[in-house]
């Protein structure tokens, strides 16, 4: 570590890492994979965010590589490499609250096998069968990680390189009520669809232009499935509580878990609230938990669909004796009710299968990949009628529809803060009261490694605490006419196929999100997103998006064609393989951002072929390196 120290005033360098975190903000979207401008930005900074660790640290990066974690998962991780081989360092260790573990460790040390938390990321091919693992770091950093925390942590290293280790240690309080940080802003007079455009108006990031073929264009976020944006409140509310006491910060903690309750029907008498990192953690929790409470008597059976994200589906695969039934869905991505009753009878009734007993149904809330989301009051019915317990996968749900745990009868819900217009490293668990099945130590330690992110916390309650004010039926009706919109447009495009449900007045049109996976003839994802993005600057994501089953089912890819794709990814790991560009909206996206989007999707596919604009491609890569700079310098 450098050993210049500068004197500044705390406040001052609190000032300083408050400016930096809103510039990332600025350009935030979700690492590695995204085709957009801001995705760029964001996975460098995170990228550069390991480097800045090793070097803080004086460790050979050709040697160590650097796994960001939560507390528990560092305790974990470390428990498998042997003393010597690592080093560990958290933003407890400097005076902030992020949450945030920075495990180096020595590249051959690394444990093999399958990883403590498998899901999104950890693997970079997943078949029903088999899996291949992800190499280096995304092995171990299961979903998301805490970007804009991790990236908060890197540049408070930076800073205490010149301004001395204690730095953001013992830093004066700003002295504010749990209602002030949580429910009390400048918005405060607004509701409904006009509460929606003043909040529009503060969103961080908007109005940012990016270099395109047609010159500078203000960047648009079509890519609200894979992470948000944020507003100015839900930002407030996290830089005004890392900044409390350890006293406040506990109170905030329980703010939150009210607000989590009454936003989901949740009563805190019937269920708990854990904090997690993000919804994969949440889910692993669940599968770990689930493991403890099995026995000899039975072998666990947990039904699954076809449409699950690798969170919901890698942890359910290392249950002890157990396996895994996928329900089929239809071409537009709705569940075999039928099936799922027929199943249920035939374990858990009619015991065809011995030992065998179906305990848990796991499903996604909606489909991050068709935007679907089926009848949970209907598959709860069915499966608490034959026994067995309810888990939803509530990542691309809770943001754009009103979920009711109590009245549909939610055993477990994972969801993720980051999906939820606060990018702040949160995740939920909420579990009805008597399933967790941890020794007390082990839950207090659950619960503080997710609690440690105080700031995550309050911001994802601010977060709720705005959507109810705009009101969720506001909200789907507001996303359900934009998605209308779009799908009309993108009819009229000659070589377009839009996959799942594409009539906007269809029945089922009412069960879809704004969630739109498309393939255009003759073009292969990956270039359709890189051309929106270079074309009129539209950041979208590609490929299989981690849902590799549901990618393969839609582009009804068969077993020979699985088994080549397996070898070409053994012998070619950074290839990218086929899959499909997918839109996703949110609440900040406007009809005139569709229209951008359904012109320039028209004129690729009328392009017979793409041209390379070498020099829009490196005004883009100035951009990503001018931000970054930004940032950490």
């Amino acid at each position: 570590m450098a050993s210049t120290t500068v004197d500044l005033n705390k406040s001052t360098v609190f000032t300083e890492l408050e400016s930096a975190i809103h510039l990332a903000l600025e350009t935030y979207s979700n690492v590695h994979r995204g085709n957009g401008h801001f995705s760029m930005v964001t996975t460098h900074l995170f990228d550069r965010a390991r480097e800045i660790v090793l070097e803080y640290l004086g460790l050979n990066k050709k040697k160590y590589l650097v796994i960001f974690c939560t507390p528990r998962r560092a305790a974990t991780l470390t428990g498998q490499i042997e003393m010597g081989k690592y080093q560990l360092l958290s933003s407890q260790d400097i005076g902030l609250s992020l949450g945030v573990t920075a495990l180096a460790v020595l590249k051959k040390s690394l444990p093999e096998g399958v990883p403590f938390q498998p899901g999104g990321g950890t693997a970079r091919l997943i078949s029903k069968d088999w899996v291949i693992w992800a190499r280096g770091s995304d092995k171990f950093e299961a979903g998301t990680p805490a970007i804009i925390n991790i990236i908060a942590f890197a540049k408070a290293l930076r800073m205490i390189q010149y301004s001395g280790k204690d730095t953001f240690r013992n830093a004066p309080a700003e002295k504010l009520s749990v209602a002030e940080i949580l429910y009390h802003d400048e918005l405060d007079q607004y509701s409904g669809s006009e509460m929606l455009d003043e909040l529009r108006k503060t969103l961080i990031g908007r109005g940012v232009s990016v270099p395109t073929v047609e010159g500078i264009k203000p960047f648009i976020n079509l890519d609200n499935s894979a992470s948000t944006p944020t507003f100015t409140p839900v930002w407030n509310a996290f830089r005004r509580s890392w900044r409390q006491s350890g006293e406040l910060k506990q109170e905030i903690v329980q703010e939150v878990k009210s607000i989590c309750s009454v936003f989901l029907n949740a009563p805190l008498t019937e269920y708990e609230i854990i904090f997690t990192s993000n919804t994969t953690e949440a889910i692993n929790l669940a599968a770990e938990s689930f493991r403890l409470e099995l026995n000899d008597k039975i072998e666990p059976v947990v039904i699954s669909t076809l449409l699950e994200h690798s969170s919901n589906d890698l942890p359910w695969r290392a249950i002890p004796n157990g396996s895994l039934i996928r329900l089929s869905v239809d071409a537009d991505g709705f569940i075999d009710l039928i099936e799922l009753e027929k199943l249920l009878i035939s374990y858990n009734q009619e015991k065809k299968y011995g030992k065998k007993q179906i305990k848990l149904v796991a499903v996604s809330g909606a489909s991050n990949v068709l935007g679907i989301c089926n009848d949970l009051a209907l598959i709860s019915r069915i499966t608490h009628r034959h026994g067995a317990r309810l888990l939803v996968d509530g990542s691309q749900l809770v943001a754009h529809r009103k979920v009711d745990m109590e009245a549909v009868g939610i055993d477990y819900l994972a969801f993720s803060a980051h999906k939820l217009y606060a990018p702040f490293g949160c995740g939920v668990l909420v579990v009805r009261k008597g399933l967790l099945q941890f020794e007390p130590a082990e839950q207090g330690l659950i619960r503080s490694s997710g609690e440690e992110n105080a700031g995550g916390i309050a911001a994802l309650g601010k977060a709720l605490v705005l959507l109810q004010r705009i009101g969720m039926n506001q909200i789907q009706k507001d996303e359900q006419a934009l998605t209308k919109h779009a799908l009309v447009g993108m009819a009229r495009i000659p070589g377009l196929k839009i996959h799942g449900v594409k009539d906007p007045e269809s029945p089922l049109f009412a069960d879809k999100l704004g969630v739109i996976p498309l393939e255009i003839k003759k073009k292969i994802a990956y270039q359709v997103a890189k051309e929106l993005a270079i074309e009129k600057g539209i950041g979208v994501r590609s490929g299989c998006h981690c849902a590799h089953i549901t990618v393969k089912h839609i582009l009804h890819v068969g077993p020979g064609l699985e088994k080549f794709q397996k070898l070409i990814v053994t012998l070619f790991p950074k290839l990218s393989l086929p899959g499909v560009v997918r839109a996703s909206l949110g609440i900040e996206n406007t009809k005139e951002e569709v229209d951008r989007f359904i012109q320039v999707l028209g004129e690729i596919a009328n392009k017979s072929q793409s041209s390379s604009k070498k020099e829009v491609q490196q005004q883009i890569k100035d951009f990503v390196m001018t931000s970054a700079d930004r940032v950490y310098n």
